[in-house]
């Protein structure tokens, strides 16, 4: 989520035509042309950071500027050229990364949130707990993951750490209720 990302198509030979056909997992298609003869570029029914991008001597691309989640689908691009027709397929998988707090609850124990995350983090406790997580599903296709942290001694110390683990990266924060 919020980067930037080119794909490319398989080109061979003088490309007389390059279209890109966008099926978002939600919402409805899209279409981005490109005639060569013409110089001339056709859209319909895309969002404003789906755009071509021409560089010099390199075939157009299409280039999704601040990725969202509604960017999240199948993207096909299909090449009539003098050599043939070509299509390359990608299917764009969106991660969003999780916004970690921790906080103490009203009996003085700590609380690690990871919200909204896609796919949904992995939380774990330092030192180590029986706790276990707990899961709420947004409408976006995000998750937020609560764990409460459950020991019956913490040998001495009351700070415990968070430590979420997510395809995006992973982060900890300790705490001391």
């Amino acid at each position: 989520v919020g980067n930037s990302s080119v794909l490319t198509c398989l080109i061979k030979g003088q490309i007389s035509m390059l279209t890109w056909t966008i099926t978002p997992k939600v919402g409805g298609p899209c279409t981005l042309v490109y005639r060569t003869d013409r110089n001339m570029t056709h859209r319909a029914n895309c969002s404003d950071n789906i755009n071509w991008k021409f560089r010099a001597d390199l075939a157009p691309a299409l280039e999704i500027q601040q990725v969202g989640i509604a960017q999240e689908g199948n993207y096909s691009c299909e090449v009539a050229s003098t050599d043939g027709n070509f299509r390359t397929m990608y299917h764009l998988t969106v991660l969003a990364p999780p916004r970690l707090s921790v906080y103490c609850d009203e009996q003085g124990s700590p609380v690690c949130e990871a919200a909204a995350g896609k796919p949904p983090a992995q939380l774990s406790w330092v030192p180590g707990s029986s706790s276990s997580a707990e899961e709420r599903c947004h409408d976006n296709g995000t998750m937020t993951v609560l764990s409460k942290f459950t020991a019956c001694s913490t040998h001495g110390t009351n700070v415990t750490t968070c430590m979420v683990s997510h395809a995006a990266g992973n982060w900890s924060q300790a705490i001391a209720c």
